[in-house]
């Protein structure tokens, strides 16, 4: 007789290559940066909206460690992150003071640097 429970969502780190690696770095690189900027900005929406990315990074490493429908995780993190890419551009550069890319800031650039490497990991994942 089959159990009818829920299977129990285990980590399965030994099917990640290191091409997963270089992503799980890229997004918790990410991940940090939006949790660093978002505390500092709480309890302001925008603090909410780093904190909420943040964990967003986050939700899709314990996604990809537990093999959950990975190649639906590769193309929501590819639009996910690209989404952030922009929304960044746009809120500080689009219309501002600010100039591009004078004025990228130390974060701002460890950050757009992770999230790059993550989109190209993510398409090469993805077309696999």
């Amino acid at each position: 007789m089959e159990s009818t429970e829920a299977r129990q969502p285990t980590i399965d780190i030994g099917s990640l290559n290191g091409l997963h690696w270089v992503g799980i770095v890229a997004a918790l690189v990410s991940a940090a940066v939006h949790l660093l900027l978002g505390v500092r900005m709480f309890p302001s929406p925008m603090g909410v909206s780093f904190v909420l990315a943040g964990l967003g990074f986050i939700g899709g490493v314990g996604l990809l460690a537990i093999d959950y429908r990975r190649r639906a995780v590769y193309t929501v993190g590819i639009v996910f992150t690209l989404v952030q890419i922009v929304l960044w551009y746009v809120v500080n550069f689009a219309g501002g003071t600010k100039s591009f890319p004078a004025d990228v800031g130390t974060l701002g650039a460890v950050d757009k640097v992770a999230q790059v490497v993550l989109v190209a990991v993510l398409i090469v994942l993805l077309r696999r």
